[in-house]
């Protein structure tokens, strides 16, 4: 073999090690088994960014289920641990708007397909790389649930990303802040505190003609175990009327002055407004 020759497969070896590079640090690989798994994915980058988009991706076999942040009547939320990495300060999980997935006679909430979980990385030292390192701890239900695990790594650089649409998507589902009657085609209108009888909180809602309307409750801590809003009638032209008991306060707890989390759904759009109790 001629020096030019060995020069030419050089660098085509090299080309290929570079590609390959790329595509893995655009997403590291899936930990998982049948039922379900979970990845890093990067998002596009520039130097010195203060706050870096990436995502863990939780992949799904059809009729399985995974659960929100607030799991609702029964269920584990996902857990993930970020001890670790390296030349990172803080990382914030973003979640998609979720859904009710009833099991047998309880109301629980998460997601029945394959969900990307937006992450806003601020990392120690802006110009150097980031070394993401997770541990997910979830649990996933077909018709019995069991609890599903995984560790995945992946070094963020500045550069574009082939999966930032990905992100970018997943992200325009994350519900938007909002507070108790702004305007807009979705809105939470009015939230009173009925103690009539046992004591409750009634919530109206504001949609578009003909949008399917949810909404949840969560308490200030993870440890409140709100009931599941039911719709109520009584509702104005216009509004959707939910109410849920003030139940599920860990011992000790007070309802009044506690900050409840509510977010609402309706088609493609979703806020999420937080409520005194006072």
């Amino acid at each position: 073999m001629t020096r030019i020759n060995k020069l030419r497969l050089a660098v085509v070896a090299l080309t290929w090690m570079s590609i390959s590079t790329a595509v893995a640090d655009e997403a590291s690989g899936w930990d998982g088994d049948a039922r379900s798994a979970v990845r890093l994915i990067a998002g596009s980058r520039s130097p010195n960014d203060r706050v870096i988009p990436a995502g863990i991706e939780i992949k799904l076999k059809p009729g399985w289920h995974t659960y929100w942040r607030y799991p609702g009547d029964a269920g584990i939320p996902p857990h993930f641990d970020f001890g670790g990495s390296q030349n990172v300060k803080s990382v914030d999980v973003r979640w998609p708007a979720p859904k009710r997935l009833p099991e047998g006679s309880v109301m629980t909430i998460g997601y029945d397909r394959d969900v990307t979980l937006p992450l806003d990385i601020v990392p120690d030292d802006p110009a150097k790389p980031v070394t993401l390192r997770m541990k997910a701890d979830y649990a996933i239900c077909e018709k019995v649930c069991s609890p599903a695990d995984g560790k995945v790594e992946l070094t963020l650089a500045p550069g574009p990303s082939k999966l930032n649409s990905r992100l970018s998507a997943a992200a325009l589902l994350v519900p938007k802040r909002r507070a108790v009657g702004d305007a807009g085609n979705l809105a939470i209108r009015s939230v009173v505190q009925d103690k009539s009888s046992k004591p409750r909180v009634v919530v109206d809602v504001a949609a578009p003609p003909g949008v399917e309307v949810d909404l949840f409750a969560e308490g200030p801590t993870p440890d409140w175990a709100l009931p599941v809003p039911m719709r109520a009638p009584g509702a104005p032209d216009g509004l959707h009327r939910f109410v849920f008991d003030l139940d599920g306060a860990p011992p000790g707890a007070k309802y009044s002055g506690s900050h409840l989390i509510l977010t609402a759904i309706g088609g493609h759009d979703a806020i999420e407004v937080p409520i005194s109790l006072d």
